[in-house]
């Protein structure tokens, strides 16, 4: 099973052979493709060879490119992730609205007590406040209690100044785990032969990863964890792979524990299993608790 997450920080030529992608800089490194889970272009200044890029593909390797500012920018996704792709995507355009909403409703409601446990766990009383916005989520959130709830939440971490639209190192740490967060769920969306854009509550029409960004709502606490433990005065290089490693972070999910990467693997394929047999108890969620 793939685990390694490969980051290339410096002027490098990528190129595929045999089976290795082999990474040329003052040395050479060959790394076997059935190692990787996701590779990070974090410079610029990189080559990287068009058979290197459909091997990846064909290995559902996850790649993320960077900018210029070495922040996740765009990412490599094949067209198709399964042999039966056209017939998931069928049945994903025919998931109904009722269905659509249970499932965000669990997702939410999920989110905000994951948000209530990582209070909890920091020693701050607002955890009983998000508590009882798990209790009042309506079906679909039409009261928006995952609105109130962040703002309760990020005031409780970060201060009552706090602003998720502020230019700060925190943002910025925040940003980058929800962005490798994000591409991992992508990953196992396509993977499973579904699409990203048709989301389930998000439905922005510039929005490619509208299902991506409704699927990933509870693994956002894991990130918000590692940010605080981090405490970020600067966000630069050694503060990326300090988060980076969340990906190999332990949780326990469908009665074993796994590394933070294959829980996300089993969680979307339960959602999936719950939209397409309308039975919500098919969600697996993870548990912090080892």
């Amino acid at each position: 099973m793939s685990w390694r997450t490969v980051v290339i920080t410096k002027s490098s030529k990528l190129d595929y052979q045999m089976g290795f992608m082999v990474v040329r800089q003052d040395k050479t490194v060959k790394i076997h493709l059935g190692e990787i889970s996701n590779v990070i272009i974090e410079t610029t200044a990189v080559s990287i060879t068009a058979a290197l890029l459909c091997e990846l593909v064909k290995k559902k390797i996850k790649v993320i490119f960077c900018d210029e500012k070495r922040n996740p920018s765009s990412e490599l996704i094949p067209y198709y992730g399964s042999h039966d792709t056209s017939s998931k995507i069928r049945t994903q355009i025919k998931w109904s609205e009722d269905i659509k909403s249970a499932v965000w409703t669990e997702i939410v409601s999920e989110k905000i007590r994951k948000q209530a446990e990582h209070l909890k766990h920091r020693g701050k009383y607002e955890s009983n406040v998000l508590l009882e916005y798990v209790s009042e989520v309506e079906f679909g959130d039409i009261s928006n209690r995952e609105g109130h709830a962040a703002k309760v939440y990020f005031n409780a971490l970060f201060g009552k100044d706090f602003s998720r639209s502020a230019d700060s190192s925190i943002n910025a740490a925040l940003n980058y785990g929800y962005g490798i967060i994000l591409s991992a769920f992508n990953r196992e969306i396509v993977a499973n032969g579904y699409i990203t854009q048709l989301g389930l509550f998000h439905d922005n029409m510039f929005n490619q990863f509208n299902l991506g960004s409704d699927l990933m709502e509870p693994f956002r606490p894991l990130v918000d964890s590692v940010v605080v433990d981090l405490d970020p005065k600067k966000f630069e290089h050694d503060e990326k792979m300090y988060i980076l490693d969340l990906l190999q972070y332990e949780v326990r999910i469908s009665d074993r524990i796994e590394i933070v990467n294959n829980a996300i693997r089993i969680y979307c394929r339960s959602v999936f299993d719950a939209l397409n047999d309308g039975d919500l108890s098919l969600i697996k969620f993870y548990n912090n608790e080892l």
